[in-house]
């Protein structure tokens, strides 16, 4: 099958996490894809295959030569984010990108803009694959499920190119950073491996945030407001002054390279009760631990003010920064880019401005830095994604497996 058609089946797929839910998948629907990838997976003629409860595939291609090959393994997720809506996507292909705006939706007044989104003039002259402007696209991280189907087609299909054994996983729920928690490194058996759920192909990721998880939740009273001076208590007001208690610029908004932020994923609440949600980020362990003492001395200013048990905060540690466990396997980042030369791009690294499966992996002992997909502006109806990258990579991962 075509890579491209690969892409565009998979992205049909609804398969939207959900960061609220206690099972594992957080969705069924999840379920919807890994049967489809499982099926096309034997029809190559792989016959080492696993679906498991938790909705993680499995597959192995054992290697076809005695020569010294790595065990590599790839791995994709096959959930979309909760931020945005992921079902009906309705992609639409753009033939060589001329570098003006692209409306998405007449009706709605959608456009993507290179004005505002300037990873448009890395694309012109390219293909693009974009949305209708009412979902995501999908292409994190459905586009590294697709390039990764393609190497292993390419391999089954001719066995006169040597390789060895390779390994390949399409997990779950990545976008709720619970991706690798029933993750089994050991039936998996690689010497190292590869996420593939970056954006440009010119580019090997392998250090990336340090990240926490906040819960705040406020406690208010409820008077009748025509009863309440020197009674209520609104948990959302309450809920707004914690709020700018935070340093102003620690915002995702004012915040790039190595800066860390606080980013508020949701309130929900009441005058009785307000839940706020946060993600809490730095490639620095320090200043992480920094950032979460501004959350608890926001706390307990305003248990003071207002009483104790007003504010409660629980942090909760999501993952770690892969880098310093990488730096010890240079050889597998240094093999990347030498293939990235011999394919005519400068490679670059660059630390990655939010999670992968590769970070938890490589602290569970399996080094596992990130290639791209050729995606932009993911988790949003303005994602999109280059053909032309896309290809790249997909040749990038099957020359990653056929070299020494």
């Amino acid at each position: 099958m075509d890579i491209i058609q690969r892409f565009l089946n998979y992205v049909s797929i609804d398969t939207q996490s959900d960061e609220s839910s206690l099972t594992s998948p957080s969705t069924d629907k999840q379920f919807n894809l890994a049967h489809v990838l499982y099926d096309e997976l034997k029809c190559l003629g792989i016959s080492d295959l696993k679906l498991t409860d938790n909705c993680i595939v499995y597959a192995r291609i054992p290697a076809n030569t005695d020569e010294d090959y790595d065990r590599i393994g790839f791995i994709a997720h096959m959930d979309t984010s909760p931020d945005f809506k992921g079902k009906d996507v309705k992609p639409r292909i753009i033939k060589n990108y001329d570098g003006s705006a692209i409306t998405l939706n007449e009706e709605l007044q959608i456009v993507l803009d290179p004005h505002n989104f300037e990873c448009l003039k890395r694309d012109i002259g390219s293909d693009l694959i974009v949305t209708d402007g009412t979902t995501l696209l999908g292409a994190d991280d459905k586009a590294g499920i697709a390039i990764i189907m393609d190497m292993a087609q390419r391999i089954m299909s001719d066995n006169t190119v040597k390789h060895g054994d390779i390994a390949i996983a399409f997990t779950p729920d990545e976008e709720v950073g619970r991706g690798t928690e029933n993750f089994d490194t050991e039936y998996f058996n690689v010497d190292y491996a590869y996420t593939v759920d970056g954006g440009n192909a010119d580019e090997i990721e392998y250090e990336n945030f340090n990240a926490d998880s906040a819960c705040v939740k406020v406690h208010g009273l409820s008077i009748h407001p025509g009863s309440a001076k020197g009674k209520m208590l609104n948990s959302q007001l309450v809920a707004f002054e914690f709020n700018s208690l935070l340093r102003t610029f620690d915002n995702p908004a004012y915040t790039e390279g190595y800066e860390g932020f606080n980013h508020l994923t949701s309130i929900n609440g009441d005058c009785e009760n307000t839940v706020m949600n946060y993600i809490i980020r730095n490639h620095d362990k320090n200043l992480l631990l920094k950032q979460e003492n501004d959350f608890k001395n926001a706390m307990e200013f305003l248990n003071r003010k207002y009483g104790d048990g007003t504010v409660e905060v629980e942090i909760v540690h999501t993952y770690a920064n892969m880098r310093e466990f990488i730096e010890k396997r240079m050889d597998i980042i240094d093999k990347v880019k030498r293939i990235m030369r011999e394919m005519n791009m400068e490679p670059k690294s660059s630390p990655i401005r939010g999670g992968t499966d590769g970070a938890s992996l490589t602290y569970m002992g399996l080094p596992c830095p990130n290639l791209g997909t050729g995606g932009r502006n993911y988790h949003g109806k303005y994602e999109y994604l280059s053909i032309n990258e896309f290809l790249i990579m997909s040749e990038l991962v099957y020359k990653i497996v056929t070299n020494k």
